[in-house]
C-alpha cells in the first residue's frame, strides 16, 4: 500500500492526546529523523487511512471465471 504513497502534512484538524505503544526501534527510527517525529508519525498515519479509505469506497473488480 505504501508504494504510491506520498506524506504530505495537511492542515491540522483538531488534535487529540493520547497514550500509544509503539516498537522501540520503530519510535527510535521515526525520533532519528529529526524534530517533528510525531508529525510524521500522523502524517504516516494519514496517508494510510486515505489510501484505505480510497480502497474502500471504489468499485469492486468482478472477477470473471475462467
Amino acid at each position: 500500500w505504501f508504494k504510491g504513497a506520498t506524506i504530505v502534512y495537511p492542515e491540522s484538524p483538531e488534535k487529540q492526546q493520547l497514550t500509544m505503544r509503539l516498537d522501540k526501534d520503530l519510535l527510535d527510527w521515526f525520533k532519528g529523523q529529526g524534530k517533528g517525529y510525531q508529525t510524521r508519525i500522523n502524517a504516516v498515519l494519514r496517508a494510510y487511512y486515505n489510501g484505505a479509505r480510497a480502497a474502500e469506497s471504489a468499485p469492486k473488480k468482478s472477477r470473471k471465471a475462467s
